[in-house]
């Protein structure tokens, strides 16, 4: 799998002329003023580094990490400051209380989620954003396992288990405009790793 996920990822920004430098995510930008000045941040599948390139510029050390080698490559000789992967997150370590920010937009790997939340340090702050179910009659061919239900992100943060460790900012779900030709159902989430 990890191979050909990154063939397919290599083809994808390749074929579609994707070198464009990516601009950084709406819900970023919106919630910027949340980010600390300084510290490590995690960009998981961060593609072509246009949210890395966004924390760089705030004056975060960002690690970035993708499973396409194409991506990282773009990434790095744009961003010369960006510490880059290229790994498969499905077996790639997360440290414990390491990083002031984690950014997560547009990969859905739901056993990440509490991984995510003990690799921030105290008072960091969590980025996720991916795709809802409600994509599945415009691009029917993604796999349904890779679509959020409603109200399924929000549910698993708002879980006993999770409220110890995380205060949700941010929650919202919904339609969205993308630069492409349509819209994307999204569920976004911020949320602040308590001290």
């Amino acid at each position: 799998m990890p191979i050909e996920a990154a063939s397919r990822w290599n083809t994808r920004y390749h074929d579609e002329a994707r070198c464009s430098f990516e601009r950084p995510r709406s819900l970023l930008l919106e919630f910027a003023h949340l980010l600390p000045s300084r510290g490590i941040a995690l960009d998981l599948a961060m593609g072509l580094g246009g949210n890395a390139g966004f924390l760089l510029q705030r004056g975060l050390h960002v690690l970035g990490v993708d499973i396409s080698q194409l991506a990282v490559y773009i990434a790095k000789a744009r961003l010369p400051n960006l510490m880059a992967v290229i790994a498969d997150l499905e077996s790639f370590y997360i440290p414990l209380c390491t990083f002031d920010v984690i950014i997560n937009f547009l990969y859905l790997q739901r056993d990440l989620w509490k991984t995510m939340v003990h690799a921030l340090k105290p008072n960091g702050i969590l980025f996720i954003e991916t795709l809802t179910e409600d994509m599945h009659p415009i691009h029917p061919e993604i796999n349904p396992d890779f679509l959020l239900k409603t109200n399924e992100l929000h549910n698993v943060f708002a879980q006993a288990e999770m409220r110890s460790w995380i205060d949700i900012l941010v929650y919202r779900e919904g339609w969205q405009e993308s630069s492409k030709s349509h819209p994307r159902s999204v569920a976004s989430l911020v949320a602040r790793r308590r001290s």
